[in-house]
């Protein structure tokens, strides 16, 4: 009877524990549900919200880019896309194949698309094709019942009206690499087929131009599948850019070059404001927007006359009979020589063991420094440079802007070169010689500038030795006056102004035939020929070569610098026209041509 109440209340206790237990349970369940269901309700409500809405950026539209007179440069077209949903296809390469009916498709598109599907989600439209023409787009439309998951986007796409003309100034905007996304962290790059800004003006201001993306909320199904638009923010457009460039002197500097190789640049004096900026031969800015061909490419790597380098900026070369300016002024300055001195040019002199040759085989007789720079004498500044000494040439020419980069609103700058002593012994391991004074003296030796540079040295010469820097952002009244001015005598810059106006607008000046007048405006300038090959004593016995009888790539550089008008200077030009042959044959004239029609355009407004 004991035993078997025993066991009774040994039964009677286990119950109590396991219902104790499951009560405990109930007890942490309940507390959990409340947990989850009151204290966590609101995330656990987003997180559902978030499963539920797909939230997609969009593409602002790109900042224009306008001329100084709101001629648009870089802007934006309609750009109609065949675009491909992967998940709402049977077979991509089925629905390939029925596009590839309507809309050609090379062997690299296709790769590219493919690729593209495999990189983003499956919902996420892919392009296929974009700047659709209009009967390509019709005969789509007509197709798309039987082509599941391939849908028409109509977008913007970025155009350049004036192509090849404007390519090293303003660069294009192409697809986002690896590279630019480790670089920038902004969300945009990683939206299928966003542009970025490759080169010049639309790289250097990419961020303005840019805009800030908006955002498209849309309610999706378990699979990802849109069902409808929730909310849609547009975002910020991209700034609209304005330059100090003139559309119509952009043009006409272009198509002064015709098939030569080379650069111009046309600045504003007083405010160093560029109005044209050119390199030849260029590239079409438009070619490389949706992915440049490799046959285009190809061409453009092996063209010897090298279009896809910005030579304004990046072409350097030996200035020539331009750089004399500089051998002048420091020559006034050291009191080697005053505006009356006068130097005898026999057509060649003696340093040493070398001869050195004047361009003029006969000689030109007594000059001084104003006749020097007319009649371009290199006896004149080998004499002169000798005595003036290589340290003080190089640093006059630093504080007109030679061998310094401009910081101008562009990558890829080159800073020239403005050789002295201490360069040649850390560079060449050598002391300076005598012989490549003289030489520096008439811009040839070591001494390399651009035609940016060139430009910036010859405004500051004009403009009575303000120092202006370029730029392509339109320049304040406040700016202007805070401008300083090089420590230089005043009256040494008239006198080298004087031998400048005299090359073109005096008889024997060796830019005389670039002369004009028009309504009593004329141009100064200095011609400059540089040579890019050493030419031997037999060869001058035997006379030098004409241009036209050797290799294009052996043939000499043609220079020029000018200003206009005459009285009270406003633009400026340097011109480089590689291997062209004579600065004064070819450099000059579409330096003479580029400058008047800066005067034509300004008398037209006066009118």
């Amino acid at each position: 009877m004991n035993r078997d109440s025993d066991k009774g209340k040994m039964l009677m206790n286990r119950t109590l524990i396991w219902v104790a237990v499951q009560m405990f349970l109930l007890f942490l369940i309940i507390i959990r549900l409340y947990y989850l269901q009151v204290y966590q309700a609101d995330k656990f409500s987003n997180m559902a919200d978030e499963n539920r809405i797909s939230t997609r950026l969009l593409i602002p539209p790109r900042g224009e880019i306008f001329d100084r007179n709101g001629e648009i440069l870089a802007g934006n077209e309609q750009n109609f896309q065949a675009m491909i949903v992967a998940e709402q296809t049977a077979s991509i390469d089925d629905t390939l194949a029925k596009v590839k009916k309507i809309l050609p498709l090379t062997e690299a598109e296709e790769k590219r698309i493919k690729e593209d599907l495999k990189k983003y989600r499956r919902f996420v439209p892919i392009k296929i094709k974009d700047r659709l023409g209009w009967e390509e787009m019709s005969k789509l439309l007509l197709a798309l019942p039987d082509i599941p998951g391939v849908i028409i986007d109509d977008g913007l796409n970025r155009y350049y009206p004036y192509g090849e003309k404007t390519a090293h100034l303003l660069g294009y905007v192409a697809a986002v690499s690896e590279k630019d996304l480790q670089r920038d962290s902004d969300p945009l790059l990683e939206v299928p087929g966003f542009k970025i800004g490759k080169d010049g003006i639309e790289r250097q201001f990419e961020k303005q131009l840019r805009g800030k993306s908006g955002s498209l909320q849309l309610e999706v199904n378990a699979l990802g599948r849109v069902m409808k638009e929730i909310d849609r923010n547009e975002g910020q457009p991209g700034e609209k850019l304005q330059l100090t460039i003139d559309a119509r002197l952009q043009q006409k500097a272009f198509d002064l070059y015709g098939e030569e190789s080379g650069a111009a640049v046309l600045m504003n004096v007083n405010t160093g404001e560029v109005l044209a900026f050119v390199s030849t031969p260029s590239y079409d800015s438009n070619d490389f927007v949706n992915g440049v061909s490799s046959k285009i490419y190809s061409g453009l790597l092996n063209n010897e006359k090298t279009p896809l380098l910005n030579k304004a900026i990046a072409g350097q070369y030996a200035p020539g009979s331009t750089f004399k300016m500089i051998v002048a002024l420091a020559a006034l300055e050291e009191g080697i020589i005053t505006k009356d001195t006068k130097v005898y040019c026999s057509g060649r002199m003696q340093i040493g063991n070398h001869y050195f040759h004047c361009w003029k085989r006969a000689g030109h007789g007594d000059l001084n420094v104003v006749e020097a720079l007319q009649h371009s004498c290199d006896i004149f500044f080998y004499e002169v440079a000798k005595e003036v000494g290589i340290e003080k040439i190089a640093a006059m020419a630093r504080r007109f802007g030679l061998g310094e980069l401009t910081e101008i609103e562009l990558a890829g700058e080159k800073r020239g070169l403005i050789p002295d002593k201490k360069w040649k012994m850390e560079t060449r391991g050598e002391p300076w010689q005598i012989g490549e004074t003289a030489i520096a003296g008439i811009g040839q030796s070591y001494v390399m500038s651009t035609p940016l540079q060139l430009a910036v040295m010859t405004s500051r010469i004009a403009n009575g030795g303000k120092m202006v820097k370029p730029t392509f952002i339109p320049v304040t009244a406040e700016k202007i006056s805070s401008v300083k001015y090089i420590p230089v005598n005043k009256a040494y810059l008239d006198f080298v102004k004087e031998g400048m106006c005299a090359v073109v607008n005096s008889q024997g000046g060796t830019a005389r035939g670039a002369f004009f007048d028009f309504h009593g405006q004329k141009m100064c300038g200095k011609t400059g020929t540089s040579q890019v090959r050493r030419i031997t004593l037999k060869e001058r016995e035997k006379g030098v070569l004409k241009s036209q009888e050797i290799p294009w790539r052996y043939r000499e550089h043609a220079l020029f610098v000018g200003y206009a008008p005459q009285d009270n200077p406003k633009y400026a030009v340097a011109v480089a026209v590689e291997h062209g042959g004579s600065g004064s044959a070819v450099a000059a004239p579409i330096g003479s041509k580029l400058l008047l029609e800066a005067l034509k355009i300004d008398y037209e407004k006066g009118k």
